[in-house]
């Protein structure tokens, strides 16, 4: 169930010194690309590594469903139709699924096949931007496809938004440059200031100009339907995905494991993004949500990020810890005697602890740690009453367990795994370096179950204690287990 939502995410004015947190949970699609809200409260995504490219849906409580896009060359942009259907870009075609998932293909025509942004047009249809061949494109709901070539052949159209004077306004990554295409077709060209810009996204901003990220440059820009630019420098590396947010600013991500939040003033600010160590998650593409929340993908790592905006203290004590630690949670500034309840993912998802706030509002409350990937992750509690919401900071740290420990020369036990990242591991008997296997850690770091590897201990193992070796493959972790041999 879901307390208070309707209090909990109005979204302040975000001041300098206000705190904000990033829940993040994992997505069973690789290489995640872009992220629309879509028109049934949820969030649409696409990506296109394992299994498969696909398009995939997240709600707020952070459970996700996938669904296969066959035949696609690189599936990208993603946004709602006038149809109340989602519509994305598959590089070969444009794609269109219903918010029951049934998808249906249009190919492009012949030798067009880089198709990447889209998004609604104020004409009823659809609008994309096709690289290859430097083109615009525009799909009607029926599926009837017409293509524009954009004057600049170095132009690499990319990002695309529909502009407040009724024209389609559009990225050119290797231009630099912003373009303009009316309804008809007309391409207007305005070259940016800065060379090597190669921006990337733009938006509608709720100034009435065109936001976009250079992702070169290291800056936001800014463009009028007069065609006048600014160019704000930024320490967020790499801008990529913008969106406006409900607070009357533009939020960016950045590749190195930041977001950013830009004024229509063009003051600038930066958050680091939870990552494992020596590990970059390249947020990439951003969207709001209906509710106040912002979204965004994570394609280094898999994920999707929530930024959300506490409004009351919340802790976990230890900071760090393996699969099934003791925590212990402490909150303040909830209501008086309201009941606390702490999600194991996002906001409506399993419960992981309730507490009882005294009548200060403070409360305490324990739980085990559950499964998740290795390094920062986000928990959060909601006051049933009041929508006060708290998060706290966790760090996941990898753990083996054996069943059993010890046993006689080719006897036989298995070894599960929890903490790593979303990767194949590879399994050692420690002396002689000996492979026994190979397992493979799903979305949530972990090998067990049916996941796990039974191995044989060597016939010619030394008695006493010898390790067990698990390496992640991508993670780069190793880790270490003793088994006893009789």
């Amino acid at each position: 169930m879901k307390f208070g939502i309707a209090l909990l995410w109005v979204v302040p004015a975000l001041l300098p010194a206000q705190q904000l947190a990033i829940a993040q949970y994992g997505s069973p699609v690789g290489n995640l690309t872009g992220i629309t809200a879509g028109p049934d409260g949820a969030m649409w995504f696409t990506g296109y590594g394992l299994p498969a490219e696909s398009v995939g849906r997240i709600d707020r409580a952070g459970a996700t469903t996938t669904y296969p896009a066959t035949n696609a060359n690189g599936v990208a942009g993603i946004t709602t139709g006038p149809d109340g259907a989602l519509w994305f870009a598959g590089g070969l075609y444009i794609g269109r699924i219903t918010t029951a998932g049934v998808m249906t293909h249009y190919a492009l025509p012949s030798g067009s096949i880089g198709a990447s942004g889209i998004t609604a047009g104020p004409d009823g249809a659809l609008w994309f931007t096709e690289s290859t061949n430097f083109q615009i494109g525009r799909i009607t709901t029926a599926g009837a496809i017409t293509m524009f070539p954009v004057s600049n052949q170095n132009g690499f159209p990319s990002g695309i938004a529909a502009g407040p004077d009724g024209a389609l306004w559009f990225t050119e990554w290797d231009g630099p440059g912003i373009g303009r295409i009316t309804t008809s077709g007309a391409v207007t060209t305005y070259p940016l200031p800065t060379a090597n810009a190669y921006p990337s996204a733009i938006v509608r901003g709720p100034d009435g100009a065109l936001w976009f990220t250079e992702f070169g440059s290291g800056k936001i820009g800014r463009i009028t339907t007069a065609g006048a630019i600014t160019e704000f420098p930024t320490t967020v590396e790499n801008p990529q995905g913008i969106t406006p947010g409900a607070d009357g600013a533009l939020w960016f991500t950045g590749s190195m494991n930041q977001i950013g939040r830009i004024t229509t003033a063009g003051a600038i600010a930066g958050y680091p993004v939870p990552a494992a160590p020596n590990v970059n998650s390249q947020p990439a593409a951003i969207a709001a949500a209906p509710d106040g929340t912002l979204w965004f993908v994570e394609y280094g790592v898999s994920r999707i990020g929530e930024v959300v905006f506490p409004t009351a203290a919340f802790g976990a004590d230890p900071a760090s810890g393996y699969y099934g630690s003791n925590l212990t949670f402490a909150g303040s500034g909830f209501a008086s005697n309201e009941k606390v309840r702490i999600f194991r993912d996002g906001i409506g998802s399993a419960l992981l602890a309730t507490g009882t706030a005294d009548a200060g509002g403070s409360f305490t409350a324990s739980a085990s740690a559950p499964e998740s990937p290795y390094g920062p992750r986000t928990f959060l509690a909601l006051g049933e009453t009041s929508g006060n919401l708290g998060a706290a900071g966790f760090s996941i740290e990898p753990r083996l367990v054996l069943n059993a420990d010890s046993g006689m020369p080719g006897s036989t036990a298995t070894v599960a795994g929890y903490g790593f990242d979303w990767e194949p591991v590879s399994i050692y008997w420690g002396n002689p370096a000996t492979l026994l296997g190979y397992a493979y850690a799903g979305v949530e770091g972990s090998f067990h179950g049916s996941a796990d590897l039974q191995f044989t201990v060597p016939r010619g193992a030394a008695a006493g204690a010898n390790g067990i070796v698990v390496r992640g493959e991508f993670s780069g972790l190793v880790v270490r287990a003793a088994f006893t041999v009789r």
